[in-house]
């Protein structure tokens, strides 16, 4: 498959996924999620690969959510929001190897969930992690929001959520967001590093392991499903669109006028 907004690369027994659209910070359309797990998909099936790395061009953002500017009001018409988000989540977590974010700069909105969701994350000390939902009219009602719960804590999480913030590579690493920070230009060196110590394992003992894991959290999956169907009745609302066009025109939303 030819891609035209990632680039899948092997080395090492890696196998490095990295969305290329870098003038929008590497957010995401509905071309980059079906590329996406289409290639995650192709390296988890690979025996030659034992683990799979996600990465996002340049130096400023891993992901910064869905491409506001890829539609008017409503996304491209995949998947039950119009993007097939779950998709992308099932095929991270059904993975049979570890998948390990690459962050060197914005993890933010639909880029920080993929970073929660990844087994493993690693960052730059220049990383920026948060979540923009309810700014611009959206929320992540699955793993982005139920799952973080459990990486950082109901308490933190419902703080990522609520308040919006961005918080530094550290803050992240001390909540428990991110495994490890290092310095920007050491970052290709680490993950390299962690791969490597991967490879020496046994895939299989690797593999059980992780469905051991994500069996404690598969109810989240049902909540996932039930919050998109949810989520996709609130995106043809007054409220949720109101924060897209203040997003486009670069103004603060007024959300609570179209609140009944």
């Amino acid at each position: 498959m030819a891609y035209e907004d990632i680039i899948y690369e092997e080395k090492n027994g890696a196998a490095y996924i990295t969305i290329n659209r870098p003038k929008v910070f590497n957010a995401f359309r509905g071309v980059t999620c079906e590329e996406l797990i289409e290639a995650v998909g192709k390296a988890s099936w690979d025996k030659s690969i034992g683990v799979i790395v996600l990465a996002g061009s340049g130096d400023k953002a891993f992901c910064t959510g869905g491409d506001q500017s890829a539609h008017d009001g409503q996304y491209d018409g995949r998947g039950t929001i119009g993007l097939p988000i779950e998709e992308l989540q099932t095929v991270i977590r059904d993975a049979p190897k570890p998948v390990i974010a690459k962050v060197q700069g914005y993890a933010i909105g639909g880029g920080n969930v993929l970073a929660t969701i990844c087994d493993m994350t690693i960052a730059s000390e220049r990383a920026i992690f948060g979540q923009v939902g309810p700014k611009v009219g959206s929320v992540d009602p699955g793993f982005g929001t139920a799952y973080l719960a459990r990486v950082v804590g109901e308490k933190k999480a419902r703080e990522i959520w609520y308040m919006c913030r961005k918080y530094s590579a550290q803050e992240a690493l001390d909540m428990g967001l991110v495994n490890k920070v290092v310095a920007h230009d050491q970052l290709d060196d680490e993950v390299q590093q962690w791969c490597d110590e991967i490879m020496q394992k046994s895939p299989t003992a690797i593999s059980i392991a992780k469905r051991s894991f994500n069996a404690d959290s598969e109810n989240i999956r049902g909540i996932a499903t039930l919050g998109m169907q949810a989520l996709g009745l609130y995106y043809a609302t007054d409220e949720s669109q109101e924060g897209v066009k203040a997003f486009n025109e670069k103004r603060k939303p007024d959300f609570r006028q179209h609140v009944k």
